[in-house]
């Protein structure tokens, strides 16, 4: 049997999984307020086991990383996928902050692999060119899982409760291996169902590109991949700019609370609109990359749509600061979405970027390594919005995620001069 088009379909699992783990994080802050007040907890304690999550997310970027440069996509997606899924579970029996920071730990070691799994698969099963849109499409899996979850959870807490509704989601994900380890057999050179044009699609691309990995060969280590520039820009850009993800996925329903007095249903039912721009700022970001690729080269394609994406969220950001008020929150709504679009339309090609510069067996240490960092700034948001918020105001967080943005780009455009593969054959740093 022949599949055609077997990388779309690969692609497709990835983007049920990203949906998936979406929905099983956004879950948190949309039950929050029952869970709080069922378990005895207030909302420093919301931001204490978001925390929590993020430490135990970054430190399993890393981790996941090098775990999928050593066994494989393949059965790596399964271990992270079974581990999330029963952390989503066992939100049901939690009994208190204990048992609670437990489970949420478990959840950040499991969904943290999804990340450099995808960028490590994307980079096995698709040409240069098309890495983007893959990417694009993986992350608009986070968008959609945003979009649906306020429908799909209010849904099951109206009919279930919370508890029931965190077993159900656990179930949803296990149900996701089934299909994962039918597919996804091998990898693309080996695999018994990729037809003879798709096979030869991707194999002339990685000659093409110099991107050829030798049987058997390594992963660099951590010290080697360090010692060059490039990694740096990579690491710095995710540092600056994953805030602005987090701030919207941990704190927005929170914000659209406090600020505009939204009940959960309320929220439900505008929040979506801000994860569908994005959702559409990811495919549209890869397609437009693509079509600069073609025209040009990488490394122009990659640095146009990052600094086109960056320069949207900061027309976002500024705006929100300049023109939302106290009534108008489907203003702010429209804008964070402009802000989600810009930064889904930058960040798959930033995440790519691990897959531009080293080969297969150093793509997973590097893309989790970029992960763990990009996890740690989200962890002092947290605290700063935590702390400053007490306050009422959310403006100093807005200024703040603004001039990151602007760092983001910078780090790109100062550590790496062109976007290509590193030359590891010497110890030297060539631009």
């Amino acid at each position: 049997m022949k599949v055609k088009g077997l990388r779309w379909w690969i692609i497709t699992l990835i983007f049920v999984a990203t949906v998936i783990n979406y929905i099983d994080r956004t879950a948190f802050a949309l039950l929050w307020p029952q869970m709080g007040e069922d378990l005895g907890m207030d909302n420093s304690d919301y931001a204490l086991m978001l925390n929590i999550f993020m430490v135990t997310y970054a430190l399993s970027k890393f981790l996941s990383g090098r775990l999928y440069d050593k066994i494989g996509t393949r059965i790596g997606f399964i271990l992270s996928i079974v581990v999330w899924s029963l952390a989503a579970t066992f939100h049901a029996v939690a009994q208190g902050i204990v048992s609670l920071s437990a489970v949420r730990g478990m959840l950040g070691l499991g969904e943290a692999g999804l990340w450099p799994g995808a960028v490590k698969s994307n980079g096995e099963w698709f040409p240069v060119k098309q890495r983007a849109l893959a990417q694009g499409i993986f992350n608009s899996g986070a968008s959609i899982g945003n979009v649906i979850a306020p429908v799909i959870i209010v849904y099951l807490y109206a009919q279930f409760g919370w508890k029931s509704t965190y077993v159900i989601l656990g179930v949803i994900g296990l149900l996701w291996v089934i299909p994962w380890f039918i597919l996804n057999k091998s990898k693309p050179e080996d695999h018994p169902w990729i037809t003879e044009e798709e096979r030869n699609l991707i194999l002339n691309d990685r000659i093409e590109n110099n991107d050829v990995v030798v049987e058997g060969a390594k992963s660099l280590s951590v010290t080697k991949i360090l010692s060059y520039k490039q990694p740096w820009g990579i690491l710095l850009c995710r540092f600056f700019i994953e805030p602005i993800w987090w701030f919207f996925a941990g704190w927005m329903p929170i914000y659209l609370n406090s600020k505009f007095g939204l009940s959960i249903e309320e929220i439900g039912k505008t929040m979506w609109i801000s994860y569908l721009m994005a959702a559409a700022g990811g495919i549209l970001g890869g397609m437009f990359t693509e079509a600069i690729i073609k025209r040009t080269s990488v490394d122009v394609g990659r640095k146009a749509s990052i600094v086109i994406g960056c320069l949207l969220i900061i027309i976002g950001f500024v705006s929100i600061i300049t023109f939302v008020s106290d009534s108008n929150y489907m203003t702010f709504i429209y804008l964070a979405g402009l802000a989600l679009f810009g930064f889904q339309f930058a960040i798959g090609n930033i995440q790519t970027l691990s897959s531009d510069l080293f080969k297969g067996p150093s793509v997973g240490t590097l893309a989790g390594l970029a992960g763990t960092v990009a996890a740690v700034s989200p962890i002092i948001m947290n605290w700063f919005i935590g702390t400053i918020t007490k306050g009422g105001s959310y403006t100093p967080a807005f200024v703040a995620i603004t001039v990151s943005v602007v760092l983001a780009v910078l780090a790109i455009f100062i550590l790496i001069r062109k976007i290509k593969l590193v030359d590891t054959t010497i110890d030297r740093i060539r631009n």
